[in-house]
């Protein structure tokens, strides 16, 4: 793959912008990931700020909750998108992950994003 994904991390509330800079603070790569946060916005302004930001694919968008408003949002403006992936239960391991493994097609960035974040859930 020629073009490095983008990634575009879309949740409630500031957990997007917590995540992002997060990734940003460890990786030193402030460009990989874009936050994206449904404060004070319906289903209409989602999508809208969904769209706004998968207008540069390939693309794979991090959703905090199957089935909530973001997943939803994103869902419906990217459905029949060959060039934006979409996965739900981001957690911090997948993002860091996704940093440094850019140059693949958005759906093996997905499969790998799953398979990471996966692997980093443990009961102690």
């Amino acid at each position: 793959m020629s073009e490095l994904l983008r990634g575009v991390v879309f949740t409630h509330a500031g957990l997007s912008e917590s995540f992002v800079r997060a990734v940003s603070e460890i990786t030193g790569d402030s460009e990989a990931l874009v936050a994206v946060s449904n404060c004070d916005l319906g289903m209409d302004g989602m999508c809208d700020a969904v769209t706004q930001v998968i207008q540069n694919p390939p693309v794979v968008v991090f959703v905090d909750l199957p089935g909530g408003s973001c997943f939803q949002a994103v869902l419906t403006v990217a459905r029949e998108r060959d060039d934006v992936a979409v996965v739900t239960g981001v957690n911090l391991p997948m993002l860091l992950d996704f940093v440094f493994n850019r140059d693949v097609s958005p759906k093996q960035a997905a499969e790998r994003a799953i398979s990471v974040g996966l692997q980093a859930i443990r009961a102690m």
